[in-house]
């Protein structure tokens, strides 16, 4: 599958802005809009999408300047501009590139290689060893241990404020490996994260392929929370490691990534119930939520969570935590009117794969690291402060004088 195209018909574009043709080629001509040739006998001319969404988004500004003020950081007017993925007419695009796609025919280390340098050639290993430091609990939670030995590498990586990308590529390597160690509490194999893990987990070959497809569909989702966060830890001149750290503690909140322990809690407390209908049902008359469904840039449902289920159903067609996952997500779906979600999606791999509690997490979280490295390097080569402005609504601001 393609990406959306990127140059629009001159119909489409000036569809898009609500503009005359004429003034299409006015913004040409003042280097505001880029157009080409279509090609061929005609002689009718193409316009690059980025810059009329460009444009629209900033006509958008002019009529409701208050609107954008307000929800500029919710799901409304995008607030700076990335290279690397796209959301689109229900799909997701890593540079152009079809993210369920990539799941089912690429390494992690491939798509890592692609969000942080726009080619799949993997980069060498890290330069900096990442051991186990001594004395870490297993019972801490994935998320304070992984910021832990994040911090005792960031000590050791002399060149850990080298912002030149093929430094920040390095340092990244040697991030996905302290993350893998945080959830494998082992010394590094000679392996891949999907194969390292698979190992720790001591799970069956074919799992391994459904790790892979995890942590690549996890591996970034534009500017959600995390990815802001750690974006602005990086524009502020901060180490990759630090965005990274800051990253973790947003990705770790309930509304975020911690929605998928939710999940798999209410999954595990829905086991006992005869079907996932009466399940769902049940769970609804005690006046408790169904987590994991919904999201409101997929209103058709989560691409992510329907390649996770098709690659369980081929790996483990038989499986009878898999039957109770889609069970409760069919009756869930039926008694919304919302389809699961990327949580529910990571926790029915959990249950099915019969990983340690929590993993749903971990595998989220080693995934979204490869996006909050690819935007950290993005943000270090644009060299820019992330500094939005508050729009005052505390005591007197109705007096101020705006002159």
């Amino acid at each position: 599958m393609k990406a959306p195209a990127a140059w629009l018909s001159a119909a489409e574009a000036a569809r898009r802005l609500g503009v005359k043709r004429a003034t299409l080629y006015a913004y040409v001509s003042r280097g505001r809009l880029r157009s080409r040739p279509r090609g061929g006998a005609t002689r009718q001319r193409l316009y690059a999408r980025e810059d009329v969404e460009r444009l629209r988004r900033r006509a958008e500004e002019r009529r409701d300047p208050s609107a954008v003020a307000a929800h500029a950081l919710d799901l409304g007017t995008p607030v700076l501009e990335s290279a690397i993925t796209l959301i689109d007419g229900g799909r997701l695009y890593y540079r152009g590139h079809d993210a369920i796609e990539l799941s089912r025919s690429r390494s992690v280390g491939a798509v890592a290689a692609l969000l942080w340098t726009g080619s799949f050639e993997e980069p060498a290993a890290p330069r900096v060893a990442t051991a186990r430091p001594p004395n870490l609990p297993r019972d801490l939670p994935f998320v304070l241990r992984a910021q832990t030995l994040l911090a005792a590498a960031a000590a050791r990586d002399a060149r850990a404020f080298d912002f030149r990308r093929d430094a920040v590529v390095e340092t990244g390597l040697t991030i996905l490996s302290s993350m893998t160690r945080a959830a494998t509490l082992a010394p590094a194999l000679n392996a891949s994260i999907d194969a390292e893990l698979a190992a720790a987990w001591r799970l069956k070959r074919g799992a391994v392929d459904v790790v892979r497809s995890a942590l690549i569909l996890c591996a970034d989702h534009e500017l959600n929370v995390s990815a802001f966060t750690a974006r602005c830890v990086a524009s502020a001149g901060a180490s990759v490691y630090a965005a990274v750290i800051a990253g973790l503690s947003a990705l770790e909140g309930v509304r975020h990534g911690g929605m998928t322990e939710r999940v798999e809690a209410m999954l595990a407390s829905m086991r006992h119930a005869r079907s996932g209908r009466s399940a769902v049902a049940e769970r609804l008359r005690q006046g408790e939520e169904i987590h994991g469904f919904g999201h409101p840039l997929y209103p058709d449902g989560d691409p992510r969570a329907r390649e996770l289920f098709d690659v369980l159903r081929a790996r483990y067609p038989t499986s009878r935590e898999l039957a109770f996952a889609l069970d409760v997500a069919d009756a869930a779906s039926n008694t919304l009117g919302t389809r699961p979600s990327l949580d529910f999606g990571l926790a029915a791999v959990s249950r099915v794969l019969r990983l340690p509690a929590g993993s749903g997490l971990t595998l989220f979280a080693i995934g979204r690291t490869i996006g909050w490295i690819g935007h950290a390097i993005e943000q270090y080569t644009l060299g820019q402060l992330i500094r939005p402005r508050a729009r005052y609504v505390g005591p007197g601001h109705d007096a101020v004088d705006s002159r």
